[in-house]
């Protein structure tokens, strides 16, 4: 569990949101808010995610059904929903947590994130991966327009 020690102290120590480390070394770190620093991550690494532990600032069902299809061995949350909780339980994914909450809020709203609203629904790895890019696509188009 050494790299997932090793995630949760760059976590803690930085302004980061998500931390990934394999083997003994941090292989990716980001500050980008919502899900965008994972689905890079996953974009850039692949299958070489394989059996990495992660740490992130906040973990809801989203996040869960990604570390499922990346095949993450562990993960450190700050902050992870009772949904996420319970699929990374149910895969076998070694999980810590510093607070556990019901639901993930958007920022700016107060409102269910809607990650979680698209996640809530899902529950292919595969397929959530697809469509929380689809997602995040169409929600930075809408910023621009």
């Amino acid at each position: 569990m050494i790299d997932l020690e090793i995630a949760r102290n760059e976590l803690k120590t930085q302004d980061l949101t998500l931390v990934i480390v394999k083997t003994g070394e941090v292989i990716f770190k980001t500050n980008d808010h919502k899900i965008a620093g994972f689905l890079s991550a996953i974009e850039k690494f692949g299958q070489f995610l394989e059996g990495s532990s992660i740490a992130d600032r906040v973990v809801g069902k989203a996040i869960a059904l990604l570390c499922v299809y990346a095949k993450i061995k562990a993960i450190y949350a700050k902050v992870i929903s009772a949904k996420a909780k319970k699929v990374l339980e149910q895969n076998q994914i070694s999980h810590e947590w510093a607070s556990i909450v019901n639901e993930i809020l958007d920022l700016e709203t107060n409102q269910v994130c809607p990650f979680e609203m698209k996640a809530m629904e899902l529950s292919d790895p595969k397929i959530t991966y697809f469509e929380l890019r689809n997602l995040l696509n169409s929600l930075k188009n809408c910023k621009h327009s």
